[in-house]
């Protein structure tokens, strides 16, 4: 088992990882999530004791990982699978690892077999393909049968099949009662893949739940009704219905109704007395990226200015929004910061997100949900009202959402000066 504690990481002013806590625990896949610059990697190597914390502890069964008696065979990791001799071939790569653990040779041909790399056992990894470079990486953190498994990216760079055979591979270990941490932005693999997630924000925990916890803590479900499309006005009946019987109703984009606040089969009936033939009537779940960008939508550091433009998700209606769990609570290992130290700028929460406090019960009756009166810090903005009059100018993007307080904004890089005739070129230009 994993244990972090208080986990904090420094760089200068720069504060990379800031008082984790969590537990990763054997027999399930435990996917790690977050955004670009969380310190997904960063936490990683203070695991793997590549790096040291600034304060914290970081353990791996009740021991660091440095005080792990010969822990290559008890630890297995992959986080750079460019981290090879390209001179040296697939097998001979393997081999020096498993004579500097202790392990016998005959290893490294049973997980170049299950790596499916024996065909070019022989050959110079210098001129392996991105994808065969992760097997053989993952190869290496097979080698010495451990009983703990660290991977990022482990599906980086691989074929359908190849993503397929990673998670299986990763199912089967955690079956075998092993602990298996995994990095990955792929949310569609995670959700097949990962049993538990733990989310991380600018270096703070966001959550530890279960994946289906994760994904209905972060998302609203709604029905989709459909009326006949050649009878528009069954469709106005329909709404006007559902909004009196204390529905919230949506128009999507294919001429359905998006409905929250009402049962599937309280919506029937409505349709029964109103007199409406319906063409669909289904439930919707959000996907696990679908809660993932609701939860980590504001702390994202680098953002093209199209998706503030655009919105990645539609408003929810009033009333709609999913309760706020505060990330972990009652999970075994659950860890509340305290307030910030001097030394760094760590991640500041916006006002009423859960991060390490337990707000006041809101109007959902759930601990951790939006305290009434003030705005939910995952929902998206609404749609702005129609102008009254055209404007004269054409519209300006909208303007970036408020960041949090630390999150300085990155400054947009000049652009370079165009050559002139008086300025010596490169080759390239030429």
């Amino acid at each position: 088992m994993i244990e972090a504690v208080g986990l904090t990481k420094r760089y200068g002013d720069k504060t990379a990882v800031y008082n984790l806590s969590f537990q990763v625990r054997p027999g399930a896949v435990t996917g790690f999530l977050g955004p670009n610059g969380s310190g997904k990697s960063t936490t990683m190597r203070m695991i793997l004791g590549l790096d040291n914390p600034t304060s914290g502890t970081v353990t791996i069964g009740g021991h660091p990982y440095r005080k792990l008696p010969n822990a290559p065979r008890q630890v297995g990791a992959l986080l750079d699978a460019k981290a090879v001799h390209g001179g040296r071939s697939a097998r001979n790569h393997l081999l020096s690892l498993a004579q500097l653990s202790g392990i016998p040779a005959r290893r490294v041909d049973e997980v170049l077999g299950v790596v499916g790399l024996q065909d070019v056992a022989n050959k110079r990894s210098k001129g392996f393909s991105l994808g065969m470079g992760q097997r053989l990486g993952i190869a290496a953190a097979l080698l010495g049968d451990p009983q703990v498994l660290l991977f990022d990216e482990p599906v980086n760079g691989l074929d359908p099949e190849g993503i397929l055979w990673v998670r299986n591979l990763m199912k089967a270990l955690a079956a075998e009662g092993r602990t298996v941490f995994v990095s990955s932005h792929l949310m569609s693999e995670m959700a097949l893949t990962a049993d538990h997630l733990i989310v991380i924000g600018r270096g703070q925990l966001l959550a530890d739940m279960s994946v289906t916890d994760f994904i209905s803590a972060n998302s609203a479900d709604f029905a989709r009704v459909r009326t006949p499309d050649t009878e528009p006005q069954l469709r106005e009946k329909l709404s006007s219905a559902l909004t009196e019987a204390g529905g919230h109703v949506l128009p999507e984009q294919d001429g359905a109704l998006r409905v929250t606040g009402l049962p599937l089969p309280r919506i029937s009936d409505i349709a029964h007395e109103a007199d409406v033939r319906l063409w669909e009537l289904s439930p919707h779940q959000a996907s696990l990226e679908e809660a993932y960008m609701r939860m980590t939508q504001g702390a994202v550091d680098y953002r093209s200015t199209a998706d503030q433009k655009a919105g990645l998700q539609q408003p929810l209606p009033p009333g709609a929004q999913p309760p706020m769990p505060v990330p972990g609570q009652g999970q075994p290992g659950w860890y509340a910061p305290p307030p910030p130290q001097q030394g760094g700028q760590p991640f500041t929460a916006p006002q009423g997100a859960p991060y390490g406090g337990q707000p006041p019960a809101g109007p959902y009756g759930a601990p951790g949900a939006a305290p009434a009166g003030q705005p939910n810090p995952y929902a998206q903005p609404a749609a702005p009202a129609a102008p009254v009059a055209a404007p004269a100018a054409p519209a300006q993007p909208a303007a970036p959402p408020a960041q949090p307080a630390a999150a300085a904004p990155q400054a947009a890089p000049a652009a370079p000066a165009p050559l002139t005739d008086a300025e010596p070129k490169s080759e390239d230009a030429r």
